[in-house]
């Protein structure tokens, strides 16, 4: 009989060491270091707008423009306000309208409640989105003559 207790014993000191073992290797700490570096996004360009329809004094028209995303993930647009460090205020009539000012337009800043998402860059085509903004642009109901048949071009930044 003693040498089942030994046998025993024995056994029941290697299921110990054994356990203590693995939970010392599950328990065990350590520290290291590492680092990592992420690429930088390229801005998104935005063509210049142009009214979908004729704008009349005192009426609004939707606007067209196209997104253009040179990144290889998509991005989301969440609002495209005036640039108005283009054109005059934000907007350009053509050379042919001279006469038709800018001042009874207005563009407000335009959101979505989902944003704009422009496909991200394959291969090495841009991804694009085309966008029309519902009524967009105004027009004041004092405009100038001048302004029948101009070709207005309205200059967006993409806002948040």
């Amino acid at each position: 009989m003693n040498k089942q207790v030994l046998v025993a014993a024995l056994i029941v000191m290697i299921a110990v060491t054994a356990g203590g073992v693995a939970f010392a290797y599950w328990r065990g700490t350590g520290h290291g270091n590492s680092s990592g570096t992420t690429g930088t996004a390229a801005p998104l360009t935005l063509s210049p707008a142009t009214p979908s329809a004729a704008l009349y004094p005192g009426g609004t028209t939707s606007v067209a423009l196209t997104a253009a995303n040179p990144n290889a993930s998509s991005a989301r647009i969440g609002s495209l306000a005036l640039d108005t460090s283009q054109g005059i205020g934000g907007f350009a009539v053509d050379a042919g309208h001279s006469g038709c000012g800018t001042s009874t337009l207005n563009f407000a800043t335009q959101t979505s409640d989902t944003g704009w998402t422009v496909p991200a860059k394959v291969g090495a085509t841009n991804g694009v989105l085309p966008i029309t903004v519902p009524d967009a642009l105004a027009m004041g109901p004092t405009a100038a003559n001048a302004c029948q048949g101009a070709s207005i071009t309205i200059y967006l930044v993409v806002g948040s």
